[in-house]
């Protein structure tokens, strides 16, 4: 007896019908029979062009699974497109709508059938789907969103039978977009959801080279309302996306996944400065707090503190009585050396390490001379060391700026212990020094510092890695990008890496393509080639490793690879280097 082969993975899935189908055939069976027939064939033509490949379909519904979720949406698209333009040229017994759901999870491959939840989700996204739309998943939304110029529309969360899901329609000319506010605060509600954005202060100074200075008590004040683990704080690099946006309020909250926003602006002239900032409920739609301040300069902190209070309480008002708690430890700073820092820091998010290093350098050097003891400018000196550790261009100076890492990392921790990103760049130096008991020690306690800091999951996630903990590792990972959606490319960066170790060979693909179109770097030729042959796409696989070898010289045989391959996926990689023909 011949079984059947199951096979287990991740995809993306396509699932089509037509609406009204039964009315049609009751109405015209020859017709409708016809039409069908003419509009699979042009959705078969576009399958072929992207890459679908078809399943279990009956009547009138579609079912097919993609690799891309990309080429997906754009089949889906491209399809509505086509069958819309169709029924603007045929008589109107010949005209036919179709519904599309697109969904990413877990599916069951047996011969030509397909089953999973995966496939229960797309089937209720279609048919949550407009006549003539196409609505899609959110997981499927954030792999699409940044890699094509389509327009989505977010609808908020749905629920459809028995299942909820938060889902995206995709923009189409000919349909009016459905909005879901209600659904939005709903969804707020329901999980007591209170994450805050600092959007970044206007600078009302009449000299625009100040622009630092509000960018800086910006983003000293998103540190100090961080220091409460009570709610979450939108990341300083998702809420500067915003800076000098023309958006509304609420479609900025929107983006962000945010209940409350704090807005404001900074006047500095002389020793003077004037700050401004108000507090505003986007599910209320009303402005809750609001103040002004007119101070020296040397009373800077304290407004910064005080901001940072008013607003914990006000969100939490739990939190009134520990106010004194969270600031007593903070030593008082010196002002020039923390206007140094944020020169410095204002330089170093512009992100040209390679062209402004030497410029950051000399802020950095300058606020540590001023005051030896101010922890922030050392976090900042540890993340630009750690630019120059991976960067090409400082190969030659690598074993000294890992020194000065292990240096500075550990007078951050020395000065503030309990500040997560020094605790997380100390970590990081114990992962340098491949002690990773000691790096997992100290992420975890990052982590425990501040549970909804971003780099503290991804740090953290990283450190599972190292003991085989892959799943978890992706779930910290994704939770990284969820805190702060506008960073996710440099999370995004370690995924290849676990999907190799996971050896999900198609997720590891997607993703080593996806970063070999924005980087080019070498890197990826070799990781492609080990994929594609353990996908068993041979000749694929050798072309690849031909590129590889053409950009790495020194490398010849894989004991030459042994050597630079990421110890996670070494073993993974090394397999399938050499079915993709290596020697040995």
């Amino acid at each position: 007896m011949n079984r059947k082969k199951t096979v287990r993975k991740l995809a993306v899935i396509f699932v089509t019908d037509v609406v009204g189908f039964s009315k049609l055939m009751e109405n015209n069976e020859t017709s409708t029979l016809e039409s069908l027939r003419s509009c699979k064939a042009i959705l078969e033509n576009l399958f072929k062009e992207h890459g679908g490949e078809i399943f279990n379909t009956g009547g009138d519904s579609v079912l097919a699974q993609f690799q891309s979720a990309v080429s997906a949406v754009i089949c889906a698209g491209e399809f509505q497109n086509l069958i819309h333009n169709r029924n603007s040229n045929v008589a109107k017994d010949f005209q036919m709508e179709f519904r599309v759901g697109i969904n990413m999870g877990d599916v069951v491959v047996e011969g030509k059938n397909l089953y999973g939840d995966g496939v229960n989700v797309a089937a209720r996204l279609e048919a949550l789907a407009q006549p003539g739309g196409v609505c899609l998943s959110k997981g499927v939304y954030d792999l699409v969103d940044q890699k094509t110029q389509l327009i989505f529309h977010d609808i908020g969360r749905r629920q459809v039978k028995n299942t909820n899901v938060h889902a995206f329609d995709l923009s189409f000319n000919y349909l009016d977009p459905r909005n879901d506010i209600e659904s939005l605060k709903n969804e707020t509600e329901e999980s007591d959801l209170r994450a805050i954005a600092v959007l970044p202060f206007s600078n009302l100074s009449s000299d625009s080279e100040q622009e630092y200075f509000a960018d800086g008590i910006t983003e000293d004040i998103i540190s100090n309302l961080s220091n409460w683990k009570t709610f979450p704080v939108i990341s300083r690099n998702s809420s500067f996306a915003f800076k000098g946006s023309k958006k509304t309020s609420d479609i900025i909250a929107k983006e962000l996944g945010a209940a409350y926003l704090v807005e404001g602006s900074v006047r500095k002239s002389a020793n003077k400065v004037r700050i401004s900032a108000q507090l505003l409920s986007v599910r209320e739609d009303k402005q809750i707090w609001s103040k002004r301040w007119d101070r020296s300069l040397e009373d800077i902190f304290e407004v910064q503190d005080e901001v940072s209070m008013d607003v914990a309480g006000l969100i939490s008002p739990v939190l009134k009585g520990q106010e004194h708690i969270k600031l007593v430890s903070k030593s008082k700073r010196n002002f020039s050396a923390w206007d140094e820092y944020l020169q410095g820091l204002s330089l170093y998010n512009k992100g040209d390490f390679v062209t402004l290093s030497g410029q950051i350098l000399v802020h950095i050097k300058k606020s540590i001379r001023l005051d030896a003891n101010f922890c922030d400018v050392y976090v900042l000196y540890c993340n630009l060391l750690e630019n120059l550790i991976h960067s090409h261009e400082h190969q030659n100076s690598r074993t000294e700026n890992e020194r000065l890492f292990h240096q500075m990392s550990q007078k951050a921790v020395d000065i503030d212990p309990e500040n997560p990103d020094a605790v997380s760049a100390l970590s990081l130096s114990f992962n340098i020094k491949k002690d990773f008991d000691r790096r997992f020690e100290f992420a975890e306690k990052a982590l425990q510092l501040n549970p909804n800091h971003p780099r503290a999951n991804f740090s953290y996630g990283k450190a599972l890695a190292n003991f085989g903990k892959f799943e978890e590792c992706l779930e910290y990972v994704q939770k990284a990008i969820k805190l702060d959606p506008f960073s996710k490319v440099s999370y995004e960066v370690f995924l290849p890496v676990i999907y190799v170790a996971l050896r999900n060979w198609d997720n590891a693909l997607y993703w080593i393509e996806t970063f070999e179109a924005r980087t080019s770097h070498s890197r990826y030729f070799g990781w492609k080639a080990a994929v594609l042959a353990h996908l068993g796409k041979i000749d694929l696989a050798r072309s690849s490793l031909k590129k590889f070898l053409r950009e790495r010289l020194e490398i010849k045989t894989l004991s030459d690879y042994e050597k630079v391959a990421p110890q996670i996926m070494k073993e993974a990689l090394l397999e399938g280097l050499k079915v993709a023909g290596l020697p040995e």
